[in-house]
């Protein structure tokens, strides 16, 4: 590493990975221990990273930001990755076939109720939900 940036196929311990992306040793750690990230180990048992682990942590760090846990962003990145475009395709229809018929339901639930308890669920439930709903409303529909 030559300037804080690296040089060819130079393998990164995981304090200068820690630096570099101005995140904690111990977060990277548990990245690793949940697979989202892959380490190389040295005969003597350190940790080296490559300079891929840069990117897919700022991966990480985005769909993070974006609301998304990390069982997701693995599957996400597993998927981006590894993934099979049909078969994330019928994943994602049946996804779909699942979430229309939850929606449908909580729709029927929601037109029995007095409009005083609508009024009640509404004000419970956050924003960034009714959103989510909206949306998921326009894509069934």
């Amino acid at each position: 590493m030559v300037g804080g940036k690296i040089i060819g196929n130079e393998k990164l311990k995981i304090g200068d990975l820690a630096k570099m992306t101005g995140i904690t040793k111990r977060t990277i750690d548990y990245y690793t221990n949940l697979g989202l990230l892959k380490a190389e180990r040295s005969t003597s048992n350190y940790r080296f990273y490559t300079s891929e682990a840069i990117e897919r942590i700022h991966e990480i760090e985005a769909m993070k930001a974006q609301g998304m846990c990390l069982q997701d962003i693995k599957k996400s990145l597993d998927v981006e990755h590894n993934g099979n475009p049909k078969e994330d395709l019928q994943e994602i229809c049946l996804h779909m076939q699942t979430l229309q018929s939850e929606v449908s339901t909580l729709i029927e639930s929601m037109n029995r109720q007095e409009q005083s308890t609508k009024e009640t669920i509404k004000n419970k439930v956050l924003p960034e939900s009714v959103t989510l709903i909206q949306s998921l409303l326009r894509l069934i529909t």
